[in-house]
């Protein structure tokens, strides 16, 4: 992943380089050209497989948080399979992003893997690129999820790694049983 080869545009930098300076843990990339939530990993875990299951140790996190948007979408839980999006109906509106394609040089493989902040990837609608007329039913459709994926930052452990005299201690790396994943402390 965004190895030497790879060219990284200017706003690209910017924002990675945002992504390192504040403890972000929750964030969603917004894309259009189909109804659906997809999570990481987004590059396959054999490069030369399309379509191939690549899930992140943090699977069911990950699960659980597309759900949350997917489940709050009036269309993406609307189960008939002739509307847009319909061939992911029988996912529930989600899909690991390399098992529909693979990818590299995503933000989300990138969060995962670099930062503490789990992202996912909504695709708002079926339309790549929306008339102006369009735009005022998509921002009410995804108004919600939106909401209810926010509200995600909520879950899981909270709380303040200190030293014996109370001090926060920065950057202390914080490791959960049967996850293969770490996390460190911001400041």
């Amino acid at each position: 992943l965004f190895s030497s080869g790879f060219q990284v545009a200017p706003e690209t930098k910017a924002v990675m380089k945002w992504l390192r300076s504040i403890p972000f843990v929750l964030s969603a990339s917004l894309h259009g050209g189909e109804l659906v939530v997809t999570y990481p990993y987004d590059y396959s875990r054999h490069p030369m497989e399309e379509k191939m299951f690549s899930p992140t140790p943090d699977e069911k996190v990950f699960k659980m948080l597309a759900k949350a948007y997917a489940d709050a979408h009036p269309v993406m839980s609307d189960r008939s399979e002739l509307r847009c999006g319909g061939n992911f109906v029988k996912r529930g509106g989600i899909i690991n992003g390399a098992e529909w394609y693979s990818f590299t040089g995503g933000m989300a493989d990138f969060n995962y893997l670099h930062t503490n902040c789990f992202e996912v990837t909504v695709e708002v609608g079926c339309e790549k690129f929306p008339l102006e007329e369009e735009l005022f039913t998509i921002w009410h459709e995804n108004k919600g999820a939106l909401l209810n994926y926010m509200e995600m930052v909520h879950r899981g452990i909270k709380g303040i790694v200190s030293d014996k005299f109370g001090n926060p201690i920065k950057n202390a790396r914080i490791s959960v049983r049967g996850i293969q994943h770490d996390v460190t402390t911001g400041n």
